[in-house]
C-alpha cells in the first residue's frame, strides 16, 4: 500500500514542499518529524497489521494540534465499531438493516434470514468470505463461533439484496455515484464484495464485481442515495473524505452498509474513480484533500455546512 504514499509524496514535492516519508510505530519516534511539520497526510490503516491502532494515531496528531487530511479520531473509532455507528445511525433515524452483536454466541431464532455475519471491529471487508451470508440458523451459530475466535466480537446484520452503490464525500463535495455490478460473479456466489473481490486481483470474486462509475441511476434514486448517504456522513462527525456505502431493495429504499473515513486513495481505488467522474485528475483529489486540512478547524461543527452536489 505503499503506492499512494509515494504518489502523493512526489506530487507535493514537485510543488516545493519538503516532505518526509514517516512510517508508523508504537514507539511514537514519528511525533517528533510531526511536530516539525506544517501538515500531516495521515495514510495510517494501522501500527503493525493491528487496524484499531489506526484511531489512535489519528487522536495523537489531534493532541499535536498539527494540521491533518482526514477524518478525527472521534469519527474513525466509532465508524471501526460497527455495532457503535449502527447504533449512532438509528439515533439518528437513518436505514440500517436489522443488526445485533451476539450474546454468548447466541441470536434469537426470529432474526431475518439470510444474514451476514461479520467481525464487528474490522474494516475493509477484513474476515468477509462467501460463507459469511448464511441461510439458516446452523450456519449462522457456526459462522458466529467462528468469527468470535478468530476477530474477537461478531456482528450479525439482515442480508439486503439488491443493488450496492458507494457515495463519496470530498470536503462538500458529493462525487458521483458509483455502482458495483455482480452480473459476472460465479454461478451459486453471493454478491457481496468480500476480502477477496476487494483486494485478490483477477480472482473470480474480483473479476465478477465491477465498479461501474457514474452509476446508470434514476434521478430520484440518486438524490435518495446522496441524502442518506450525507446524513450519514454528518451523524459520525465526518471530515475530510469519505465514503458512504448502500444497498437498495427492490422497493427502492436504500440501506446503509458501512460509512467509511478515510478510504483507500489509492490512484484507482473506489473515491480516486469517483472523483475522475467529477472531472477531477488525481493531483487534484490529493490537493483538495490537502487544502481541506489546511482549512478546517479539527473541532466538529455545531452544523455541518451546505454541500456543493454533483450529479452522476
Amino acid at each position: 500500500m505503499l503506492d499512494p504514499v509515494n504518489q502523493i509524496g512526489d506530487l507535493l514535492s514537485s510543488l516545493g514542499h519538503r516532505v518526509v516519508r514517516v512510517p508508523m510505530h508504537h514507539n511514537l519516534k514519528w511525533l517528533d518529524h510531526v511536530r516539525r511539520s506544517d501538515l500531516v497526510v495521515n495514510l495510517c490503516e494501522g501500527i503493525g497489521g493491528v487496524s484499531r491502532w489506526e484511531c489512535m494515531v489519528a487522536g495523537t496528531l489531534e493532541l499535536t494540534g498539527v494540521p491533518f487530511t482526514g477524518a478525527g479520531c472521534w469519527t474513525i473509532t466509532t465508524c471501526h465499531n460497527k455495532s457503535v455507528v449502527n447504533a449512532l445511525l438509528q439515533a439518528a433515524g437513518l436505514p440500517v438493516p436489522r443488526w445485533l452483536v451476539p450474546v454468548a454466541g447466541k441470536v434469537p431464532s426470529d432474526f431475518p434470514l439470510p444474514a451476514i455475519v461479520k467481525p464487528a471491529a474490522e474494516d475493509a471487508s477484513v474476515g468477509i468470505d462467501q460463507a459469511s451470508v448464511v441461510t439458516n440458523h446452523r450456519q449462522l451459530k457456526r459462522r458466529v463461533a467462528y468469527v468470535e475466535k478468530e476477530y474477537g466480537s461478531a456482528l450479525v446484520q439482515q442480508y439486503i439484496g439488491g443493488r450496492e452503490f458507494a457515495v463519496g464525500i470530498v470536503g462538500s463535495t458529493i462525487l458521483p455515484l458509483s455502482e458495483i455490478d455482480f452480473r459476472g460473479m460465479p454461478e451459486g456466489t453471493w454478491p457481496i464484495l468480500s476480502f477477496d473481490a476487494k483486494w485478490t486481483s483477477g480472482c473470480p470474486e474480483d473479476v465478477g464485481s465491477q465498479p461501474v462509475c457514474p452509476a446508470r441511476v434514476e434521478s430520484w434514486l440518486a438524490r435518495r442515495l446522496r441524502a442518506v448517504a450525507l446524513s450519514a456522513w454528518r451523524a459520525v462527525r465526518g471530515q475530510g473524505y469519505g465514503r458512504v456505502d448502500l444497498r437498495v431493495d427492490a422497493s427502492g429504499q436504500p440501506w446503509i452498509l458501512e460509512v467509511n473515513p478515510n478510504p483507500d486513495i489509492s490512484d484507482d481505488a473506489g473515491l480516486s474513480r469517483m472523483a475522475q467522474a467529477a472531472g477531477w485528475s488525481y493531483d487534484d483529489l490529493i490537493l483538495r484533500m490537502v487544502e481541506l486540512a489546511r482549512s478546517t478547524d479539527r473541532r466538529p461543527p455545531a452544523e455541518a455546512p451546505p454541500l456543493e452536489v454533483r450529479t452522476a
